[in-house]
């Protein structure tokens, strides 16, 4: 169905975006870079972009109106020839009033980039719930006689994003099942730890992620048995004269191989590079007074990196393990030895959105696309199809208008128009989980992504909404309160090279919102 729909789509979008600026489009709301979680993110170019007047490098100003005219008339001034090329799809209404106050090619399908989060957390937040939580339990299909357990034991994950440090800091989520375990007397197990990654589908990388991305912190491979964002880090420090190299988390499916030399000195130069053989290979030197150093790399297969790091856990809680770590599904009615459970969802959606954290936002997208009940397979197709319904049926959208290959915005085949992002904020105001929902956008020149931007303008500790940014899209999209107390929804989508520019210019434009009044 995914294949089907995106040839359609592609089809379709060279000609949106090819079609002139210009023009209201009217609907009813009744019904700085881009950072992610370890590095910066980039993406391909857009496939067309509209002609438009030559601009100069200049930073346009916010407008003070007095009627809804007079900020049409504002933001469309604002908007010609703000760029050198590219298309824009911008919308603003009044939640308050329920009236349109500006539009120009609303109705065009453009790529959101990070905007897109805004749509993942609205769907999990339906479908799940505010305070829904991911457990990731380890259970058997055996016998303990004793200290023995006859049989397998199985890591069944549920797509939980929490699985790290900054939701842990005290014991690592594999420790603290293999405390759990070691707590129930079990000192053997005779069989293999199997990964159980059952929950989503088998793809690891979303369509229309490019091959330059993968290496990358903020592309990390996506299951439903994740840990440590899918990333390892490798640390390297003087130790008692010799050079340390561990791993963080260590997992028995990932061996090191060092040929890291102690050198005088606090410096150093290392590499890491994994093997084809699943192995970790670090060279270079350390300096004998050096601090340590953290490189990270990707973690290629996840559900087994994880299932190897609870086999680590469990040999460093004093249980051994006779098998292997292999990937499988756990049985219905295996018995529950360990279960770690993550913090309620909008504390997830809170960082996911503040610091654009995009393997949080693709596990929350399948998840939303279990389903309620959590009892279909979470992929691509079954977090589209949800969305899609959530979008029809609560936002009052046509679904035609909603393209999402992923649930974070790396994908270059998402494509969503500026009228389904206004209506997608429209109904986020007055759902039961609005108040959680608008918590987790960045706040101009306050807060993360946002936190440089706008400072010292009226927009400044008023507006809220998450940024995207790629190296041809810039969009912006959430909520400002105006000067007369009208609380106003604003898609700004731009496609095309001049990214800085647009970016200004919707800086501009929130400002000009901010003052508005009538």
């Amino acid at each position: 169905m995914i294949h089907s729909i995106r040839r359609q789509l592609l089809a379709g979008a060279l000609l949106s975006l090819l079609s002139p600026l210009g023009g209201n489009d009217v609907i009813s709301v009744g019904g700085g870079p881009e950072a992610s979680a370890q590095t910066r993110t980039t993406s391909g170019r857009t496939r067309a972009a509209a002609r438009q007047a030559p601009a100069e490098n200049r930073s346009p100003s916010w407008t003070t109106t007095r009627s809804a005219t007079d900020l049409t008339a504002a933001l469309g001034r604002t908007l010609d020839g703000s760029v050198r090329s590219g298309s824009w799809g911008v919308m603003v209404v009044s939640i308050t009033r329920g009236d349109t106050l500006f539009g120009r090619n609303a109705a065009v399908m453009m790529q959101p980039a990070s905007t897109m989060k805004m749509y993942t957390a609205a769907v999990a937040f339906d479908r799940l719930g505010a305070d829904h939580t991911f457990k990731t339990s380890v259970t058997h299909d055996g016998t303990v006689n004793g200290e023995l357990l006859e049989g397998n034991l199985f890591l069944r994950g549920e797509g939980d994003p929490s699985l790290s440090p900054r939701y842990f800091p005290d014991e690592r989520p594999m420790d603290r099942l293999a405390r759990q375990v070691a707590a129930r007397g079990i000192r053997r197990v005779t069989g293999n730890v199997v990964a159980d990654a059952s929950a989503f589908e088998d793809r690891l990388v979303p369509e229309g992620w490019q091959q330059r991305y993968l290496g990358a912190a903020y592309a990390a491979r996506v299951s439903a048995l994740s840990l440590n964002n899918n990333l390892v880090w490798v640390v390297v420090q003087p130790v008692g004269g010799q050079a340390s190299v561990t791993l963080e988390p260590a997992s028995t499916t990932t061996p090191v191989v060092s040929n890291v030399r102690m050198v005088a000195g606090s410096g150093g130069r290392i590499t890491a590079v994994r093997q084809s053989d699943g192995s970790i290979r670090v060279n270079g030197s350390v300096g004998r007074s050096a601090p340590a150093q953290r490189y990270s790399l990707v973690v290629d297969d996840p559900p087994r990196f994880t299932g190897g790091a609870l086999k680590a856990a469990l040999q460093g809680a004093g249980v051994a393990v006779g098998g292997d770590v292999v990937l499988g599904t756990a049985p219905r009615d295996a018995d529950a030895l360990a279960t770690v459970e993550s913090p309620p969802l909008w504390q997830i959606v809170n960082a996911m959105n503040r610091e654009s954290i995009n393997i949080f936002a693709e596990l929350l997208f399948r998840n939303a696309g279990r389903g309620q009940g959590q009892d279909q397979e979470g992929s691509a197709a079954t977090a589209l199809a949800s969305l899609r319904d959530f979008m029809a049926e609560k936002a009052g959208t046509n679904p035609e208008e909603v393209f999402a290959a992923d649930g974070s915005g790396l994908s270059v085949l998402n494509m969503l128009t500026a009228r389904s992002m206004v209506q997608l904020l429209a109904y986020s105001h007055r759902a039961p989980w609005g108040p959680s929902f608008h918590a987790s956008l960045p706040v101009a020149g306050v807060s993360e992504t946002l936190r440089t931007r706008m400072r010292g303008a009226p927009a400044a500790g008023n507006l809220h909404a998450k940024t995207g940014t790629t190296n041809t899209v810039v969009s912006l999209g959430g909520y400002v309160t105006a000067k007369n107390g009208e609380v106003l929804a604003f898609a700004f989508m731009y496609n095309g090279a001049d990214r800085w520019n647009a970016r200004a210019t919707m800086d501009a434009m929130g400002s000009t919102l901010a003052e508005f009044s009538r």
